[in-house]
Parts: C-alpha cells; sequence; structure tokens
C-alpha cells in the first residue's frame, strides 16, 4: 500500500523556519518526481516546489529563494527547508509522488503549517 506521511509542520513566527519531511512507501521512490502543494482554506491548491528523481528542483515565484526542496532516496524522503516564512505561507502542505512515465499519482494527508505573531 501506497502511503506518503508529511511532518515537521507547526506553528512559527514570521520570519521564522520549518523543515517538512514527506516520508514515502510502496513506491519505487526513486522513479517519482515529489511535489510539496499547499492550500489554504477557500483557496487553490498551489504548487511549492518540486524535485526530481535527479534531483533537478523547480520553485513557485513566491517561495524562490526562502525555500529549498531535497531528497536522499536511501530515504525515501524529501525535504521542504522554509526560511523567512511569512504569513501568507499558512497552509496545510501536501506532498505528492507523480511517475513521469504513468498515471500513478499519489497524495499524503497534509501537515499544517502557521505563521503568525
Amino acid at each position: 500500500q501506497v502511503q506518503l506521511v508529511e511532518s515537521g509542520g507547526g506553528l512559527v513566527q514570521p520570519g521564522g523556519s520549518l523543515r517538512l519531511s514527506c516520508a514515502a512507501s510502496g513506491i519505487i521512490f526513486r522513479t517519482y518526481r515529489i511535489s510539496w502543494y499547499r492550500q489554504a482554506p477557500g483557496k487553490q491548491r498551489d504548487l511549492v516546489a518540486k524535485i526530481t528523481g535527479a534531483g533537478n528542483t523547480n520553485y513557485a515565484d513566491s517561495v524562490k529563494g526562502r525555500f529549498t526542496i531535497s531528497r536522499d532516496n536511501s530515504k525515501n524522503t524529501v525535504y521542504l527547508q522554509m526560511n523567512s516564512l511569512k504569513p501568507e505561507d499558512t497552509a496545510v502542505y501536501y506532498c505528492n509522488a507523480d511517475n513521469e512515465w504513468s498515471s500513478a499519482n499519489y497524495w499524503g494527508q497534509g501537515t499544517q503549517v502557521t505563521v503568525s505573531s
């Protein structure tokens, strides 16, 4: 059974940092593109960052220079280091695994990030 489990969310003050983790099981991890999305209440679920199996990355303009996505294929885990957090970063953050060669696509349950004074 495929599972993606996010962790590391919480409450942080503006300007602070958090590190999110996405641990995958049930897939050949290195063959999947892993992405972080986020969704605030009443808003669209938006792509934050993605990373290929080879380590190529892409970021939304809103987080570029502040967030860093990385992966450790030996641990089946992807990370999202979030620095200089802003209130507008508040959202539920979701991990997504997508196979480039098939329709296989999986989502985690999400982890809440709240940036507030």
